[in-house]
């Protein structure tokens, strides 16, 4: 299994991934005697964005070189559990990839949050000097012990932004409304913080939930934004550079 781990490791970039190799899960044997692993892969990204795309290109690559013994399959748009069960899946010790936000981490090992907390940095490169900081192999390390493989955090897909009806320049801007936030306590927090009500929604219900009044926005990425097409339901983009 380590050479499993390498070998994903190797192979995985541009996206932040957590492993956790299944305790329970033996691996069936083929005719030469190998052992063939097989990995969920879990997404909120929908299979026209190219973030999800690219873990497809992954995954095949990762067959090919391993010669058929390592097949990650791609579960995109939330086909399985994302976000919180995802990690849930994790964490029980599954034969499972989540592709999710830090904020998850942070349930588990809270100070992860520190790194992932609103309006820290300015540019992906901020960001990323602080993933190779002696703080964050530490934290990697106290994710290892609640069986959490953490083999990338180059998350990099966009500053979050606000997309509502309403023209948001302020915090006070955003009083009143209900804003979709993953179900993480960091999201939650902030967005209480500035005014809003924030209201954890699965990501694979916010275009309806926007449509039916649910919420009245929420804050993405742009590229989750454009992805998914949720600009047909709420026209005003604010960057807020979270």
């Amino acid at each position: 299994m380590k050479k499993v781990l390498k070998m994903l490791m190797l192979l995985i970039a541009a996206t932040m991934l957590f492993v956790s190799c299944g305790k329970k899960e033996k691996p069936a044997a083929t005719e030469s005697g190998e052992k063939n692993v097989v990995i969920k892969l879990s997404t909120k990204f929908v299979q026209d964005e190219q973030t999800a795309k690219s873990l497809v290109r992954v995954a095949e690559k990762i067959k090919e070189r391993s010669n058929g013994n390592i097949e990650i399959q791609v579960y995109a748009g939330g086909q399985l559990p994302i976000g919180k069960d995802s990690m849930e899946q994790v964490v029980s010790g599954a034969n499972w990839i989540s592709v999710d936000g830090l904020n998850f981490l942070g349930d588990y090992v809270p100070d992860f949050n520190a790194i992932n907390g609103p309006m820290l940095y300015k540019s992906f490169d901020e960001y990323l000097a602080m993933t190779q900081s002696d703080l964050v192999k530490k934290l990697k390390d106290k994710a290892d012990e609640k069986g959490i493989k953490v083999l990338s955090l180059d998350y990099l897909f966009g500053f979050r932004s606000m997309l509502t009806d309403k023209v948001v320049k302020t915090p006070a801007d955003l009083k009143g409304l209900k804003i979709r936030v993953p179900n993480s306590q960091l999201y939650m927090y902030t967005l209480d913080a500035m005014g809003a009500n924030a209201t954890p929604l699965p990501f694979t219900e916010v275009y309806s939930g926007i449509q039916q009044g649910v919420v009245d926005g929420l804050e993405g990425s742009l590229m989750t934004i454009y992805g998914t097409k949720i600009y047909e339901v709420r026209k005003n983009v604010s960057l807020t550079l979270s």
